[in-house]
């Protein structure tokens, strides 16, 4: 399609322009000091590691780290969790965090810095550590860490840490400040080093001026505190701050306003003409919501990115995990291979230097991370640039694996440790976590009321506040034990069957990735893992009663009662049976599918992941999934009713919105629904994305609604990426060889694998 010149303006436009009413979260609810601001900095140190630590210099790199793979340098996380912590069954998790990554940037000649300060390495590259710390592995040659917990990644039941051994030396290391090297060369690139940073959360690093700014509601939104950069270091910034509030008539929004420099929105708005349709908006959108390459700001929360990205728009103005996944799906649609293939990498860069992706690119989200849709995004750039994709990103893949996947060596039957549960039969799954048990940066007074009104300690609530995050569906009654109540939040008690789905296709990929790269026994092995991963998925999580997928309880050893769009996701990744597939199609159908599409749930409770809304990342999967089983009506069904509302809404307002009233009969501008911490936002990348590839794919059901024919050239119908991604040969790849499909024999041969 011939995309036709394009106006567009980019204006600073008030959400209540669009009727969206705009609900103060704070309410008049007093918000007390989170439980961690009365500890002294070293008791915090103590107890909260991961986002307690400051950063520290990198060290000359000597011989041996010069000559070490750009990215390949990683490290342990010294002083971790122990796996085999004396949690009982009823869920008493170790409370030892993991410490934090590093900032750091080069070496003095501008080459990959050392390991770490924490460690010397010697000539023959074997790290050393000094007296009292542990030591930091060093890589070997294929850029895997030796010694973490990708050395034999896929013997899952290799030895972990000892919890029983917490020598004096184990206990001085949890309180000093650890790192990740920075070793990718984009990281080096940017010159990390040359610009001082911090990070740590906000909320630690400005330790009691970020609760007393809760406290004061400066903010209708928080995040706009969490996003704001200091013009000091946050340790004077405090120190002002404590001897200026000892003054008469100190005025604490007066302090704010002179110390802290917003981080700056552009939100959105789209002015069409008769000539202009919605393919123009979404092809102009692109332009609009690109960032980068980041130049590193002092101070500020923000993680600096080394290549261009798209942000999803609206509040959320930097990248987010799950959701780039969804919006390159619209950059391989307009033929933006470009910048698609620096999101990639922008990804990358992130597990090389902080050998996981965060949850999005602020200090504060470093200790979560949101589904693993990593591989997927790999598969999206494989069918274009061809094989080689696999082997280039191994390295980073298989950190994705280790970071999922730390501590399940040494798990006892009936625990749990970060994202790993092992139920009592030995079954392997993972739910969702994060490192602290504190609030939330961008919604802390939110946070501190929901613990002041539940009935156990607030360090369990923020832990799963924080969790719940990082599911991505934030927030949901699939992870609230009463179904309505933020306070009976108890996210880390469930083995989610997205997470579980998207950990199994990593699997895959990693067994196709060392497939291609020689290494048939890592590939065997990790064919092994995904296919047992699969079996539990099928086994635990499936409901022949009800005949659908439903997420699995690990502490009560049952599943949950909430019907969830996430029924379509073993689908969307080609997991289940066709039987288990042709019911969950009938359940769809009678239960979730409305007006305007498929519901997040079957349950109104308020939050802005159930009834009545629909999300473009779910119509996707679930259009995918039914096609993929071959139920073409049904996934052509869900289009026409998605579509028609997306694009009914643009008709009314002009633009492309976060999420939609799919159960409502009449079209709304503001796409109804509501719900949430925040108002409706507008931009939006997944939307976009998974809007284009839907109007490509179905392209006379567009012209239905739309009542015009923009794809008159284009085929009838197109499939949606990827496609057999494992297995796709095009000139980019200059025929080389092809790694294995892996196949699922319980599915008909006549399904694409996904």
């Amino acid at each position: 399609m011939t995309m036709r010149p394009r106006k567009l303006t980019v204006l600073l436009l008030s959400v209540s322009s669009l009727a969206i009413a705009s609900v103060d979260p704070l309410r008049a609810q007093t918000v007390q000091p989170a439980p961690s601001s009365q500890f002294t900095p070293t008791e915090q140190s103590e107890r909260h590691p991961v986002a307690a630590l400051a950063p520290v210099p990198p060290a000359t790199p000597s011989p041996a780290a010069k000559d070490k793979p750009a990215g390949a340098a990683g490290g342990t996380l010294p002083g971790k969790p122990d796996p085999a912590s004396n949690s009982e069954n009823d869920g008493k998790e170790s409370q030892r965090a993991v410490p934090a990554p590093s900032a750091a940037g080069d070496g003095a000649d501008g080459k990959p810095a050392a390991p770490s300060v924490a460690s010397e390495t010697k000539g023959d590259g074997k790290a050393t550590a000094p007296a009292g710390q542990p030591v930091a592995p060093a890589s070997s040659p294929d850029g895997s860490r030796q010694g973490a917990a990708n050395d034999n990644a896929p013997q899952v039941g290799k030895s972990a840490p000892d919890d029983h051994a917490d020598t004096n030396a184990t206990r001085q290391a949890q309180g000093r400040p650890q790192q990740y090297t920075v070793a990718s060369e984009a990281a080096v690139g940017m010159r990390l080093r040359n610009v001082p940073q911090d990070l740590r959360s906000p909320s630690i690093a400005l330790d009691g001026l970020f609760a007393a700014i809760g406290g004061a509601h400066i903010f209708p939104d928080f995040k706009t505190a969490a996003d704001a950069t200091p013009d000091a270091a946050p340790t004077t910034l405090v120190q002002e701050w404590r001897a200026a509030q000892k003054q008469p008539n100190f005025d604490l929004k007066a302090f704010v306003n002179a110390h802290f420099t917003p981080s700056p929105v552009a939100e959105v708005s789209y002015k069409h003409n008769a000539n202009e349709n919605i393919f123009d908006y979404i092809d102009g959108m692109w332009g609009v919501l690109t960032r980068g390459p980041d130049k590193p700001v002092a101070y500020s929360s923000r993680l600096p990115l080394p290549y261009l990205y798209v942000v999803p728009g609206g509040r959320f103005s930097e990248l987010y995990y799950w959701d780039s996944y969804f919006t390159m799906i619209g950059l391989y649609e307009s033929g933006r291979f470009d910048l698609m293939r620096d999101m990639v990498k922008d990804m990358a860069s992130q597990l090389d230097r902080y050998a996981h992706i965060p949850n999005g690119t602020r200090t504060y989200y470093l200790s979560r991370s949101e589904p693993p849709f990593f591989a997927l995004m790999v598969d999206l750039l494989a069918n274009h640039d061809g094989q080689g994709v696999y082997t280039t990103f191994l390295p980073e893949l298989q950190r994705e694996y280790d970071y999922w996947m730390d501590g399940a060596g040494n798990l006892a039957p009936g625990h749990a440790y970060r994202h790993v549960v092992r139920l009592a039969d030995g079954t392997l799954l993972n739910r969702h976590w994060d490192d602290l048990d504190t609030p939330r940066d961008e919604s802390y007074p939110e946070d501190v009321a929901t613990a002041n009104s539940a009935r156990r300690p607030p360090e369990e609530v923020y832990r799963d506040l924080r969790a719940g995050g990082e599911t991505g569906w934030d927030f949901s009654s699939r992870w609230l034990s009463d179904g309505h109540d933020m306070a009976s939040i108890h996210t880390t008690d469930i083995a989610t069957i997205e997470v579980n789905c998207l950990v199994a296709h990593l699997e895959q990929t990693l067994a196709h990735a060392y497939a291609l790269s020689g290494d048939n026994k890592r590939s065997g092995e990790y064919d092994h893992l995904a296919a047992a991963r699969i079996d539990a998925v099928r086994r635990l999580m499936w409901s022949a009663d009800r005949q659908a997928f439903f997420d699995y309880d690990w502490k009560a050893q049952r599943q949950t009662t909430v019907l969830s769009a996430a029924t379509v996701v073993p689908l969307f990744l080609h997991m289940a049976t066709q039987a288990q597939a042709d019911g969950v199609a009938a359940t769809v159908q009678g239960t979730l599918l409305k007006a305007g599409g498929i519901m997040a749930t079957d349950r109104h409770s308020g939050q802005q992941w159930d009834a009545p809304n629909g999300w473009a990342p779910l119509e996707w999967m679930a259009i995918k999934g039914f096609k993929t089983y071959g139920n073409d009506r049904l996934a052509e069904d869900i289009a026409q009713r998605w579509m028609t509302r997306v694009i009914a809404t643009y008709e009314k307002s002009g633009v492309l919105l976060e999420k939609y009233d799919v159960e409502a009969t009449t079209i709304s501008p503001t796409g109804g629904g509501g719900g949430g911490e925040y108002p409706m936002q507008i931009g939006f990348g997944w939307t976009n994305g998974t809007l284009l590839g839907l109007m490509n794919g179905y392209p006379a059901v567009a012209d239905r609604i739309l009542k015009r024919n923009p794809l008159a050239n284009q085929p009838t119908v197109q499939a949606l990426p990827p496609v057999d991604a494992y297995s796709v040969s095009n000139p980019a790849n200059n025929g080389e060889q092809k790694g294995k499909t892996v196949s699922d024999p319980a599915t008909p041969p006549s399904v694409e694998h996904h």
